[in-house]
């Protein structure tokens, strides 16, 4: 498989394959039906490679939280308020996922990029103290605009009409996740290009001795 078809794949299977079935669906079926058909999706994905390869895929496993969540939410009903919000009770709940895995050996940040990556090598990297604390800012930077994302929209949800929201609502979801890709793009250059150097000058002090 290409490194291009190692980024894609799991983006169709996991992102937008489920979303566009529940989308079609909804025409047919009630809202919680459809959700529930679209999840499988993921869940299926996550039980072969669970299979495959004898642990969860982190990228798929965050997907398949955010369709349950999403399932659990929209069962649980309640009014136009809890409907509106219901979005950024999502973004939230993964922020939190991204700041709770801070606690853990590794952190959420760099099995997300290992799978995106596909770099057999990404994972020796893990012995450099700057690798690591570059997954580490990445993660807590992730997991932060998350939560200041659900926290601005859940506000407007009582600041503003409904209309007003709707209006709203994406612009402030897009402008959040594209801040943060712009940050981790611009980010990862410069850390890398650090990497780099930090290998070189171990080399280095290594050919010396």
């Amino acid at each position: 498989m290409s490194k291009r078809q190692y980024i894609i794949l799991p983006l169709l299977i996991n992102g937008i394959i489920p979303w566009a079935l529940y989308v079609w669906l909804s025409n047919y079926m009630t809202s919680i039906a459809a959700l529930s058909v679209a999840t499988m999706v993921p869940l299926v994905d996550n039980l072969v490679h669970l299979i495959k390869h004898r642990k969860l895929d982190a990228f798929g496993s965050l997907m398949l939280f955010t369709f349950i969540l999403t399932l659990v939410l929209v069962a649980l009903g309640g009014s136009e308020k809890v409907l509106l919000i219901r979005e950024s009770l999502i973004t939230g709940s993964v922020g939190l996922v991204f700041l709770g895995s801070l606690l853990f050996h590794r952190p959420l940040m760099f099995y997300l990029a290992k799978r995106f990556i596909g770099n057999p090598d990404f994972v020796h990297n893990w012995q450099y103290e700057y690798f690591r604390y570059v997954m580490r800012l990445m993660t807590f930077v992730w997991g932060v605009i998350l939560l200041l994302e659900a926290a601005v929209r859940t506000t407007m949800v009582f600041q503003l009409t409904t209309a007003e929201f709707l209006a709203l609502s994406n612009l402030v979801l897009y402008g959040f996740i594209g801040a943060a890709i712009a940050w981790t793009v611009i980010y990862r250059k410069h850390s890398a290009k650090r990497l780099n150097e930090i290998k070189r000058n171990i080399e280095l002090k290594g050919s010396l001795i």
